[in-house]
């Protein structure tokens, strides 16, 4: 009764709060995470899409020649719909490819490694008619970034963290999509929990570390998300760390769904986050002051991975790691992140750029 009734009152966070089990005995990963950040800044990896597109995949690399199979070969999808640009997909039809990506961002420089499983729920995959799919595109997306991360531990000995990723979705609960129907909404809260439900319980059982929901443009989406995340901590039995991540989408410097910085964490705050900050849409030089903004108010962990700039008119991204990095590391001087990475653009030698330019600063400190 308490999850319809937070459905239809969906800015009353009391109501979800009391469904969030903070007594689920806490993932070991997240002791080993708050002493990592306690002495240092950590280091998030870059941008899976654009080293996808570097790799100018076919359609039938997408597909595999059209043998798409799930982890282990225990089911096999044949999707009407044409693949090229279902970059998720890749996890099951080359997911060597995938790994080798993520191994490249964690010798780097980057502590933690994203699933790539953005797009990787049934609402977003109907795009591509495979909504079947999810629960293996996450375990797998999962089982990849895992060994992509033990193999670079083994290399170096650092550790490194799988964080889940979970987007969010091509709908939004708050808008309508119809100017002549302010009242309609495309998907509801229930929608996007069952969706991100399916989602994490594939991200958990894959072995993810973390829980990242990202790219946050409406924070009604972003509670269905956390609403998720909770139901499938308790199946799981234990509780993962959450980051929470949204976008300023332009210069009003509020989100798509309106709220500000400030808004926006005291939207999420109840969930505890481990971080809480941006991603998408802007540069760091952009993102700098709204970054600033949350950092003056939250009681977690802060992040922020940016692009690597705006795009051009082809849409592509002109800045290069020197260039992101002198920015990013003006976030570390001025004490406002304690993780810190990069979104579209953002190649490896970015990242290492990155890691090397806020190495010398400490992180920072977290409000009480």
């Amino acid at each position: 009764m308490l999850i319809n009734l937070y459905s239809s009152c969906s800015h009353t966070d009391g109501i979800l709060t009391t469904m969030l089990n903070f007594s689920l005995p806490e993932a070991p990963s997240l002791a080993v995470l708050r002493s990592l950040a306690a002495q240092r800044i950590l280091v998030l990896d870059g941008a899976m899409g654009t080293m996808i597109q570097a790799l100018g995949m076919t359609e039938e690399d997408f597909t595999a020649n059209g043998h798409i199979h799930g982890p282990g070969c225990r089911h096999q999808y044949h999707p009407d719909h044409p693949q090229k640009g279902n970059n998720d997909l890749l996890v099951l039809t080359q997911p060597q490819a995938v790994e080798d990506i993520q191994f490249q961002f964690a010798m780097a420089g980057a502590d933690i490694l994203e699933t790539n499983t953005f797009s990787s729920t049934t609402i977003a995959q109907a795009d591509y008619g495979l909504e079947s799919a999810v629960y293996d595109l996450n375990v797998a997306g999962a089982q990849v970034a895992r060994r992509a991360a033990d193999r670079a531990t083994r290399e170096d000995g650092k550790p490194r963290f799988v964080a889940g990723a979970v987007g969010p979705t091509n709908r939004t609960a708050s808008i309508s999509p119809d100017v002549n129907d302010p009242g309609y909404r495309a998907v509801t809260f229930d929608d996007l929990r069952t969706a991100y439900g399916q989602q994490i319980d594939g991200l958990i059982a894959g072995g993810s570390d973390l829980i990242l929901i990202e790219t946050i443009f409406d924070t009604l989406n972003a509670k269905a998300a956390i609403f998720a995340a909770f139901e499938s901590f308790a199946k799981a039995g234990r509780r993962l760390p959450l980051m929470i991540s949204g976008t300023i989408t332009d210069a009003s410097g509020r989100t798509l769904s309106g709220q500000t910085p400030t808004a926006f964490w005291h939207s999420v705050a109840h969930a505890r986050p481990f971080s809480v900050g941006l991603n998408c849409a802007l540069g760091a030089a952009a993102m700098r002051p709204h970054m600033a903004e949350i950092a003056s108010v939250a009681t977690s962990l802060t992040c922020a991975y940016p692009n690597a700039g705006l795009p051009n008119a082809f849409g592509a991204y002109d800045e290069t790691p020197d260039q992101t990095a002198a920015q990013v590391a003006d976030f570390a001087r001025e004490g406002i992140v304690n993780l810190v990475g990069g979104c579209c653009g953002t190649t490896p030698d970015h990242i290492r750029a990155i890691a090397d330019a806020v190495a010398s600063f400490p992180p920072r400190k977290v409000l009480a």
